[in-house]
């Protein structure tokens, strides 16, 4: 990978530049243990069911080739933590989105949505075209496939605003008539919709992405948005450039080596007697739109071991939480320097269980064979800039 030791002038000024500011809250902890409590019980029970046989984890790329990357999503947002608000229509309709650099279309749920949370809990704010002064027909079939199944609707037309100042006219987004595909991770999530940031290149029906829209349209300064996520409170994700009272020392780039995803290619990944070299490319994709870090199966196997983590019955590992002091820093190493996750940063901690924060998944190609998820992008601050197609990381202030 390019490894870019200078700053243009176009990225010098990004911290200049005029920002427009969304707060990302968080997700309590205690939610995604209790999420992955829920999958060991529901495990357990299905292997008992089938005769003590542990169940088949039906996650889209493990056991399926990617047929057509434009509609294929390789999570189902179980692990996402981040969420934000997002205005759609005239008057305006508000919205709680993942903001999710690894998918890139908007999508909401409509009036009438099947499996769409319900009134008692995981209600949902849902989308009314008919409300909307500045909505525009278009119809066409959505359909995308995540990793637990399928979520599907239409395609309309309306005026989307980021935070109060970033209005982009025209955006063409999904009405979801059903999100069952989604499951539970939906129903209870605290999220309505998807707004995606990743490129139209892996945009089901080619709908521009948000982001460019608002390139296009000249609503940002530059080409560029960061995201600061809060350890323990609410992040922060700009538009239009990026904060650098949010980070120590310089920015970092280094060049994607696609733009679908926001993909890199790192050096080495290493933690206690663990070290994995780029023998050949190891590709990663820096994803906010999940909270733990992925790699294939037998390399998180080896690592997690290096770490003192034991399996669990879902393939998931848990630490002891009385020695969280002891866990080794995970490094990883792109463009020739050294991003390092202190050890006790690897956990997620809740309900006296110590969850690792690290998941064994296998992406057939073109998938990614890393996802560097919000456990990473606490400790760094991270830029996008979609016009040089580059990312920049830096230490994040605390």
């Amino acid at each position: 990978m390019k490894f870019l030791g200078t700053v243009s002038l176009l990225l010098a000024s990004s911290a200049m530049a005029e920002m427009t500011r969304v707060t990302l809250q968080k997700r309590p902890n205690d939610e995604l243990i209790g999420a992955y409590l829920k999958r060991e019980r529901d495990a357990l029970q299905e292997a008992m069911a089938l005769g003590g046989q542990a169940p088949a984890r039906n996650l889209r790329g493990e056991v399926e080739s990617l047929q057509d990357k434009e509609s294929e999503v390789i999570k189902d947002y179980a692990n996402a933590q981040y969420y934000g608000t997002v205005v759609i229509g005239t008057p305006p309709q508000e919205f709680q989105v993942i903001f999710d650099t690894g998918s890139a279309n908007l999508w909401v749920p409509k009036v009438g949505c099947s499996h769409c949370g319900n009134p008692i809990f995981g209600r949902k704010s849902k989308y009314d075209h008919e409300s909307s002064t500045t909505y525009a027909e278009d119809g066409a079939d959505f359909e995308i496939m995540y990793g637990s199944g399928s979520v599907s609707g239409y395609f309309s037309e309306d005026a989307v605003t980021l935070a109060d100042d970033i209005i982009i006219e025209g955006q063409k987004f999904a009405e979801v008539q059903d999100a069952g595909g989604l499951g539970m991770a939906y129903a209870l999530g605290k999220f309505d919709g998807i707004l995606g940031l990743g490129f139209t290149s892996i945009s089901v029906g080619g709908a521009p992405t948000v982001f460019e829209n608002a390139i296009k349209q000249n609503k940002v300064d530059q080409p560029v948005f960061a995201f600061y996520l809060g350890d323990n409170g609410p992040g922060e994700l700009t538009f239009g450039g990026y904060d650098s009272a949010k980070f120590e020392g310089e920015l970092q780039y280094v060049s994607l080596d696609a733009a679908t995803y926001w993909q890199i290619t790192m050096d080495a990944v290493s933690a206690g007697d663990y070290h994995k070299d780029a023998d050949e490319p190891i590709t990663a994709i820096v994803d906010s739109g999940t909270s733990l870090i992925t790699g294939p199966k037998a390399e998180i196997k080896k690592l997690a071991a290096a770490v003192g983590a034991k399996p669990s019955f879902t393939g998931q590992y848990s630490l002891d939480c009385d020695k969280l002091d002891e866990i080794p820093d995970v490094t990883f190493t792109i463009g020739g320097t050294d991003y390092s996750i202190p050890g006790s940063k690897t956990v997620i901690q809740a309900q006296g269980i110590c969850l690792f924060a690290f998941m064994g998944m296998d992406f057939p190609a073109p998938g990614p064979q890393w996802i560097l998820g919000d456990v990473f992008m606490r400790e760094y601050y991270t830029v996008f800039n979609y016009h040089d197609q580059t990312i920049g990381f830096a230490k994040a202030k605390k």
